[in-house]
């Protein structure tokens, strides 16, 4: 079941802030939630593979993968072998893969959810973030995931551990049908993935609908609308609080669109 919250001003804001829960066996406050911001309430959970490829998207996908690795080995020789590294890689530069774009941080979502490419539309439509908890997504998983994740002692998989539960694309498909996926923390390969405390969704391509499979399957997935009237202040209030492209997008690249941001003249 997915909860849907209406945020309306920036107190309500709050409880998706600072949500953790006590855990006695650390006697820490900790959570395996990951978020998801998005900047129009009319967005979908698609994959860039779904919306690159369509209906071609298992026939396509193991060519776009095979052609990537081939000239990304210049790059980094570890993903001749690894289609986990292919895919995270590739993800984060730009090419179609299945995976969806998750954080562990609230804040980092929040970003991405008030923040547009094209700053005219920032009070056309609502935005969204949404929250899923990894713990209770794993639970859905088939015994040797969750055989993997014990050995390990892990509670969120990593690349090596992928490479054990599953070699390859076609046997994870088989493995979670409509009914699980796997949560990715991905290798820190870059300062970009460290800054957005990222993570990964690895969809199989028998989900068609990911909300509807997080409606259907979770009790903790929560949907954070907020009104477009309240954009501008969240995004001002989280550039006072350094969460701004420059973090999110180190180097000039993030620089250069925090700077047009900041001098960007809104009509009255």
């Amino acid at each position: 079941m997915i909860k849907e919250v209406r945020i309306t001003s920036v107190e309500e804001l709050i409880p998706l802030l600072s949500d953790q829960r006590y855990r006695p066996e650390l006697r820490r406050n900790r959570c395996n939630y990951v978020y998801r911001g998005m900047p129009n309430i009319d967005y979908k959970m698609t994959t860039s593979l779904r919306r690159n490829c369509k209906q071609l998207e298992r026939t396509l996908e193991p060519a776009i993968l095979k052609n990537f690795a081939k000239y990304a080995v210049i790059e980094d020789p570890s993903v001749a072998n690894s289609v986990w590294r292919q895919m995270i890689l590739g993800q984060h530069h730009g090419l179609p893969t299945r995976l969806l774009d998750w954080t562990h941080s609230a804040l980092v979502a929040l970003h991405f959810a008030v923040t547009e490419e094209n700053l005219e539309n920032m009070a056309e439509h609502d935005c969204m973030v949404w929250r899923i908890d990894i713990d209770e997504l794993h639970s859905l998983l088939p015994e040797k995931y969750q055989s993997v994740m014990r050995q390990n002692k892990a509670e969120v998989f990593s690349v090596d551990m992928m490479a054990q539960a599953a070699g390859s694309l076609s046997e994870y498909d088989a493995d979670m049908g409509q009914k699980a996926m796997v949560v990715i923390e991905p290798p820190s390969i870059n300062q970009r993935i460290v800054n957005q405390y990222a993570f990964f969704s690895v969809i199989p391509l028998d989900m068609e609908d990911v909300e509807r499979f997080l409606d259907r399957h979770t009790e903790h997935t929560i949907k954070c609308v907020i009104d477009r009237g309240l954009r501008w202040r969240v995004r001002d209030m989280l550039d006072q609080l350094n969460m701004s492209e420059r973090i999110v997008y180190p180097g000039l690249d993030g620089l250069s669109k925090w700077i047009g941001r900041h001098y960007f003249v809104k009509d009255e």
